[in-house]
C-alpha cells in the first residue's frame, strides 16, 4: 500500500499488543523505521498509547452502540473502532468528520471493506448521542470502566488502600505525565544545564522536591540532543530519584545495585557520591549489562557493570556499605507509562512476592555490619511491598527498620509514593540496617 499512514501503523501496533508485546518497545521500533515527521510521530504515539490507556472505556462504548457483541467483532475492526472513538473523545485536534472518515478509509485499507459501513454506523451513532457515556452505578465497576482498568486490579487496589487512593492512582494513569531529568552533577550544575536547555529552546525548570532534578516539557527523543550525548543528564522519574536519596550513599562507600538495568539508579547513586567510591551494578542478562556500561560511559561515570543472578549469593562481591534491591515487580505504579499493565492477569504475578523475598534475603547477605539496604518496587501492591519487608524483618532478627524521607512527612521505614504526591510514578521504598557486630 506504499507508505503507511500514522493511523495504519497504530492499527498494526495494536494488533501486536493483542498478541502480547511491550508497548514502548513496539512503538519505538515502528517509529524508528517509519520515516514519519515529528508531528506524525507525535500523533501516532498519542493515538497508540491513548487507545491502550482507555481500552476498556472504548470497548464499553462500542458495546453500547454496536449491533454486534464485542467478542464477535473482527480484531482489526474492533481496533479501528477504538481508534475512531479515542479521536472523537480525547483528541481535540481531530474533527468528528475526520475521525469517522479516516476510520472508514482504514477499514478499507486493511482489507475489511465489508465492515466499512458498520464502522461508520457505530461512530456516527456515538456522535448523535452527544458523545456521552453512561457509566455503571456501582462505584468500583464505574472506576474500572471510566479509567480503563481490569476489575480484579481495581478491587485489589481498593482493598490494599482506600477507594479514594485507588481512584487517584487510576485517574493519574490517563493524564499526561511529567518528564524528570537527573542532572549529572559530576559534569554540570542544575543552573548551568537549565541555561543550556534555554539556549536550544527547550523549557526545563528545577524540581522543588529534590536537588539535581529538572522537569522538562516538549523534550521528545533525548538521544538527538547534544546535551544528552555530552552526558549532562539522564532521564529518571522523580520516584526513582527519591529511592536513591533514601539509600543515603556517601562519598567513598561501596554500593551494590542488584537489579540495576538499564542503570538509572546506579548512575544517580554514583553522582550522589560525587564519583568517589565503588558502585557495582548487576543484571542477569548480558545485553542489559551492556546498557548499563553504555550509559555509564556516556555520563563519564565509573561503574562496575556485571552479569549476576540476584537470587544467588555471589561470594566474589565485597561486603557493602549500601545495597539497593530494586526488585522485579508487577509494575502497577507505572501504569501511566505502561498502560497494558492495567489489564494484567493477577495470577501471572502471584509468585512475585516469593521471588522478591528470595532476592531480598540474598541482598542482605552483602551488607557490612551497620550497612543499610533499600528495598524498592515500582508497584503499589502491598503483597510485593509491605508484606515482603515485614516478613523479612520478622524472620531476620539481625536487621532493624530505618526511618526514611522524613522531610516529606513520612514516618517509619516504608514509604508508598502515589502519583498525586509529587506528580511522579507510583513507587514503594523501604530501608533496613544490619546490626553492628
Amino acid at each position: 500500500m506504499g507508505v503507511k499512514s500514522p493511523r495504519f501503523t497504530v492499527l498494526e501496533l495494536l494488533a501486536k499488543m493483542d498478541k502480547q508485546a511491550y508497548s514502548n518497545l513496539a512503538l519505538d521500533a515502528a517509529l524508528e523505521k517509519s520515516g514519519f515527521s515529528d508531528r506524525d510521530k507525535g500523533f501516532a504515539s498519542r493515538l497508540f498509547y491513548g487507545v491502550l490507556e482507555r481500552k476498556l472505556t472504548l470497548e464499553y462504548v462500542i458495546s453500547l452502540h454496536s449491533s454486534k457483541p464485542l467478542n464477535k467483532l473482527d480484531g482489526a475492526v474492533a481496533n479501528i473502532l477504538k481508534m475512531g472513538l479515542y479521536q472523537l473523545l480525547y483528541m481535540d485536534s481531530v474533527t468528528d468528520s475526520a475521525a469517522v472518515n479516516e476510520s472508514v478509509i482504514l477499514a478499507k485499507q486493511c482489507g475489511k471493506t465489508s465492515a466499512a459501513g458498520f464502522v461508520n454506523a457505530v461512530l456516527r451513532s456515538f456522535i448523535r448521542g452527544g458523545k456521552s457515556i453512561s457509566f455503571p452505578e456501582d462505584k468500583v465497576e464505574r472506576l474500572g470502566i471510566e479509567y480503563s482498568c481490569g476489575s480484579k486490579l481495581v478491587k485489589k487496589l481498593c482493598g490494599d488502600y482506600s477507594f479514594e487512593q485507588a481512584e487517584d492512582l487510576l485517574k493519574a494513569s490517563v493524564t499526561p505525565h511529567r518528564t524528570f531529568l537527573r542532572v549529572n552533577n559530576t559534569k554540570i550544575s542544575s543552573e548551568a544545564l537549565i541555561s543550556e536547555f534555554d539556549k536550544i529552546g527547550i523549557s526545563v525548570k528545577a524540581n522543588t522536591v529534590t536537588d539535581n532534578c529538572l522537569e522538562a516539557e516538549g523534550l521528545g527523543g533525548v538521544e538527538r540532543l547534544e546535551l544528552f550525548r555530552k552526558g549532562y543528564f539522564h532521564v529518571q522519574d522523580l520516584s526513582s530519584q527519591l529511592c536513591c536519596k533514601a539509600l543515603g550513599s556517601q562519598s567513598g562507600d561501596t554500593v551494590i545495585d542488584l537489579c540495576a538495568a538499564p542503570g538509572g539508579k546506579s548512575f544517580t547513586i554514583t553522582e550522589i557520591m560525587g564519583g568517589i567510591g565503588r558502585v557495582i551494578a548487576c543484571d542477569i542478562h548480558s545485553n542489559r549489562v551492556d546498557l548499563i556500561k553504555k550509559g555509564a560511559e556516556r555520563l563519564g561515570l565509573t561503574i562496575e557493570a556485571v552479569k549476576n543472578d540476584a537470587k544467588i549469593f555471589n561470594a566474589g562481591f565485597p561486603q557493602a556499605d549500601k545495597v539497593l534491591c530494586d526488585v522485579p515487580c508487577s509494575g502497577f505504579g507505572v501504569i501511566r507509562s505502561k498502560p497494558e499493565l492495567k489489564y494484567t492477569d493477577l495470577k501471572s504475578v502471584s509468585r512475585l512476592p516469593e521471588v522478591q523475598y528470595d532476592i531480598l534475603c540474598t541482598a542482605s547477605e552483602y551488607l557490612k555490619p551497620g550497612g543499610e539496604l533499600v528495598y524498592s518496587t515500582c508497584t503499589l501492591s502491598r503483597d510485593e511491598n509491605d508484606r515482603v519487608i515485614d516478613r523479612f524483618l520478622e524472620e531476620h532478627k539481625g536487621f532493624k527498620p530505618v526511618n526514611i524521607l522524613e522531610e516529606y512527612g513520612n514516618s517509619g521505614c516504608k514509604m508508598t509514593v502515589f502519583p498525586k504526591d509529587f506528580g511522579c510514578e507510583g513507587f514503594f521504598i523501604s530501608k533496613i540496617r544490619k546490626d553492628d557486630q
